[in-house]
């Protein structure tokens, strides 16, 4: 069975840093493009970062210079590293992994998401 776990969240101070991980069971992420989303209150999902598998990495303008997307392939996980982060980045993250084959079929997995809280 597929399962994407993320961990790390909670709440933080304007100008602080958190973690977050996801760890994939089922799959192995070295083949997929893993992207991270957030959802806040009374808004559309936006992604905001990806990682290819080959290490191609995107970023929404609203994180760029502050949050970093990188894998381990050996431990099967993907993190966001969130540095001076502000109240508008509190929503709930979402882990997600995609991957298309040679006859086009999609998978598409999600994570249950992790809240992230950056308030004074």
């Amino acid at each position: 069975q597929v399962q994407l776990v993320e961990s790390g969240g909670g709440l933080v101070q304007p100008g602080g840093s958190l973690r977050l991980s996801c760890a994939a069971h089922g799959i192995s992420f070295s083949v997929y493009t893993v992207g991270w989303y957030r959802q806040a209150p009374g808004k559309q999902r936006e992604l905001v970062a990806a990682i290819a598998s080959g290490g191609f990495t995107d970023y929404a303008d609203s994180v760029k210079g502050r949050f970093t997307v990188s894998r381990d392939n050996v431990k099967n996980t993907v993190y966001l590293q969130m540095n001076r982060l502000k109240p508008e980045d509190t929503a709930v993250y979402y882990c997600n992994a995609k991957f298309t084959d040679v006859v086009l079929v999609s998978y598409d997995y999600w994570g249950q998401g992790t809240q992230v809280t950056v308030s004074s």
